[in-house]
């Protein structure tokens, strides 16, 4: 090419360069010039309807209104967050909270104490689990129709405050005074780990919040000094959480530079995360579980495993949801959760599932997998093949486009025979009598049982305790039925068990009873147990 030609070539390269910036600034322009209409239209009609409406019309209410209904008309996953409610939303995600450090419930028309934080402003003092709280602040609480919401507003307050309480116990006949300092009070996104056997941990996490990966490494340092080579991280239930604390706990597992996830949005330029060299378990089989409630970061984490041939999925399809939300603040401290980019797994999948027929039809989903029979039966589930993707070290099939599919299928346990059971619970009849079981005999219980494995070993759930629960409940007019009845004996007894060990030990303690026969566990120490059937499974799931 001559020099002259050369110069036409660039100059003409040049003009298109231009005329490229230029279109994108125009169309910028324009964009912004829409939004500036369209917010002077907006508001003009607010003035207009505070001005010569008819009625009296709250603004405020109906501005409201409005965002709640253009964020629905985005996706399921852009809300709008009320000034009141931002701080209530935080709170189980940043970890903590400000106040005196109990867990309690409403029995009889009182604050029962049915636990009190280890190390807590509570404990410090010398409230005990068993107490009825009776006044606080000089107000009387007892019998008084009390609710959750006004426990709440009672207890909590900022660090550093004080607040008096008067308390009743049943061994001591006068009434005890109490003055607790509110402290930072811990939310554990951890609910239990221990060693199902000699080589085999568990960890099930219900949230990803700010502190799940410092809860998750204390977990593991427990665990390997027990010499752990599997674990099984149980994520049915998760709804989600941080994407950051999602990274850093598929960091655990895999090696450096391995894509975790990565963003995608039309404003929101690709953004990549990969793992670190910090994994503290790259080495063990891994199984992850899952069900239809677990979603976004427990996706993230899942996903990861499963495209880097990583761990096994064991469980049902997950809830679906691909979409990452930033929130933004609006003047009077009220915020909404904008969707600003997709998430993918390493293999490219986006697994977040249609929303196009609108917010209603999305929330559906669940019944419709119901309807179709996909939660009892694998077969039931059928995916385009468009939507099919490879995984990155063995090639296996995995899909995208509405949640991970599992590896290794479990049923949900839908026998109407616990129709009767789930009705007992759902009118907290189980637990208002192991409550007032506990509150009766927590001293006998100590004494008898000095630590868990004896408890375990030795103490039974009569068939007078079945009955007594039977009868509470033909007073909430749950009439007894008998088929029912003994077919679900078994897993009452276990459930009642456990409740007690509960309030008696620690929330480990309940897992450990609650899921001694639990199908996706039984099913992941069984193929742990086998490495050839483990190692085969990564190469072609059932």
């Amino acid at each position: 090419m001559n020099e002259y030609n050369l110069k036409k070539y660039l100059l003409i390269n040049l003009f298109v360069l231009v005329g490229l910036l230029l279109t994108t600034t125009d169309m910028r322009l324009n964009a912004q010039d829409l939004v500036q209409q369209n917010q002077m239209k907006f508001g003009r009609l607010l003035r207009l309807v505070d001005t010569y409406y008819v009625d009296s019309a709250k603004i405020e209410a109906l501005t409201e209104k409005a965002i709640v209904h253009l964020l629905s008309e985005l996706d399921p996953h852009s809300v709008y967050i009320s000034k009141e409610e931002v701080e209530k939303m935080n709170e189980p995600l940043q970890g903590n909270f400000e106040g005196i450090g109990i867990s309690f419930n409403i029995f009889k028309d009182t604050l029962l104490v049915t636990t009190t934080i280890p190390g807590g402003p509570s404990e410090k003092v010398g409230i005990r689990a068993g107490d009825r709280i009776i006044e606080v602040d000089g107000k009387t609480i007892a019998g008084m129709g009390l609710k959750n919401t006004d426990v709440l507003e009672m207890l909590r307050g900022e660090k550093g405050t004080k607040v008096d309480v008067k308390v009743s116990r049943r061994s001591v006949s006068e009434v005890l005074d109490f003055t607790i300092i509110r402290d930072k009070i811990p939310i554990y996104s951890l609910d239990a780990y221990y060693m199902l056997n000699k080589t085999t941990g568990y960890i099930k996490l219900n949230k990803f919040s700010a502190t799940t990966t410092e809860e998750f490494l204390e977990a593991m340092t427990d665990l390997r000094k027990s010499n752990v080579q599997n674990l099984i991280l149980d994520l049915r239930g998760n709804g989600g959480g941080y994407l950051k604390s999602a990274i850093e706990i598929s960091d655990q597992f895999l090696d450096k530079d391995k894509m975790i996830v990565y963003t995608s949005g039309l404003h929101e330029p690709r953004r990549n995360y990969k793992a670190t060299a910090k994994g503290v378990f790259t080495e063990g089989q891994l199984v992850v579980l899952v069900d239809e409630s677990s979603a976004s970061a427990s996706e993230i984490v899942s996903g990861a495993m499963q495209d880097w041939d990583r761990g096994l999925i064991i469980g049902r399809r997950s809830f679906g949801k691909g979409l990452v939300q930033k929130p933004y603040f609006l003047t009077d401290g009220s915020l909404i959760r904008l969707t600003t980019a997709h998430y993918y797994t390493p293999s490219g999948r986006n697994i977040q599932k249609p929303y196009q027929n609108g917010v209603e039809d999305y929330r559906k989903d669940y019944l419709d997998r119901l309807s179709t029979g996909e939660l009892f039966n694998a077969d039931s589930i059928h995916l385009a093949d468009s939507l099919k993707f490879k995984t990155l070290v063995n090639g296996r099939d995995v899909y995208g486009g509405g949640g991970v599919m599992p590896d290794v299928f479990i049923p949900m346990d839908t026998s109407v025979h616990y129709r009767y059971y789930n009705r007992l619970r759902r009118n907290n009849v189980v637990y208002n009598f192991v409550l007032d079981y506990v509150d009766k005999h927590r001293d006998e219980l100590e004494n008898n049982y000095q630590n868990f494995d004896s408890f375990n070993k030795r103490f039974e759930v009569s068939e007078q305790m079945v009955e007594e629960i039977v009868s509470a409940g033909e007073k909430e007019g749950i009439e007894r039925e008998e088929e029912s009845l003994a077919f679900t004996l078994h897993t009452m007894k276990k459930e009642i068990k456990a409740l007690i060990a509960r309030d008696i030990y620690t929330r480990n303690e309940f897992y450990k009873m609650f899921y001694e026969d639990d199908e996706a566990i039984l099913k992941a120490l069984e193929i742990l147990d086998n490495k050839k059937k483990y190692n085969h499974l990564l190469v072609a799931a059932e």
